[in-house]
């Protein structure tokens, strides 16, 4: 099968320093995917290659469609960080979930009636109908995480990407999202996410990518969290617990305690700092 996505020998830097060296990663059609890595890994730059953002200094990306499609290239939804967003911007949800379908759009500069229609759909499939005029300065950290989950499904993607989809959110709220994304990967859609939650990684995804500037090792999470293969991609002590199926990933805590930094401490500190 033709991979969605193919990176052939792909480098990148910024000035001298290098931030991708020799990265060889396909990505199937249906694949449910996790980048991880320590933070400075190149996550974030490898989805801006993918993405066209950024041009590769040797090597190169491509993108094939699935064949009688009619398109030259993948349709990509995208959901950025949290983090990176200007929540101050002037728009409501529908604005901003309509901003989606500019690749589809007409000669005018108002939605259609179509996309009125699939607006009002993608809303009320992820439960934020009712959101549609807030601002979405105004959401929870949940809701404008499924409003730019609502702007990168309205464009009817063939790849969906998110960048740390789970950052910034409570657990639940997380684990909500990422059902979604398995029950849109279960419907056929190719998904790729980076993550810094590993044990969100191994209960959720069925292929990893461990990448620290080059790809340290790729497969089925019980293949690839091994303590050897993550102590390589975070260059840290990492320990791996294992029990009736289940992986739990660890790092190995510091040999040091509370009353080792503050060798004397003030009695009744702690329960004041509390």
């Amino acid at each position: 099968m033709q991979p969605v996505v193919e990176f052939d020998c792909v480098n990148f830097g910024y000035g001298a320093e290098p931030v991708l060296q020799d990265i060889y990663l396909h990505l199937h059609p249906g694949q449910f995917a996790a980048l991880v890595g320590p933070s400075g890994a190149g996550k974030t730059t490898l989805l801006k290659i993918l993405l066209g953002l950024l041009t590769p200094t040797r090597g190169h990306v491509k993108l094939t469609t699935a064949a009688g499609s009619g398109r030259s290239r993948p349709r990509i939804g995208y959901v950025p960080q949290l983090e990176t967003v200007d929540w101050n911007f002037p728009m409501t949800v529908a604005q901003l979930v309509l901003l989606g379908r500019t690749q589809q759009a007409g000669p005018w500069p108002w939605s259609t009636r179509e996309d009125q229609r699939r607006l009002k759909a993608v809303l009320e499939n992820l439960e934020i109908g009712e959101l549609a005029q807030r601002h979405i300065r105004d959401l929870s950290g949940g809701q404008q995480q499924r409003a730019f989950l609502a702007r990168a499904l309205i464009a009817e993607p063939d790849l969906l990407v998110l960048d740390e989809p789970t950052s910034g959110v409570d657990m639940r709220t997380a684990e909500n999202l990422l059902h979604r994304l398995a029950e849109l990967n279960r419907r056929g859609m190719t998904i790729l996410i980076t993550t810094h939650d590993l044990n969100a990684a191994t209960a959720h995804l069925p292929w990893v990518v461990c990448l620290n500037r080059r790809i340290i090792a790729e497969g089925a999470p019980e293949t690839v969290f091994t303590e050897p293969i993550l102590n390589e991609t975070y260059l840290g002590d990492m320990l791996v617990f294992r029990q009736d199926g289940l992986i739990l990933v660890q790092q190995k805590p510091h040999g040091h305690t509370y009353r080792d930094i503050m060798p004397n401490p003030v009695p009744g500190e702690i329960l004041q700092k509390g």
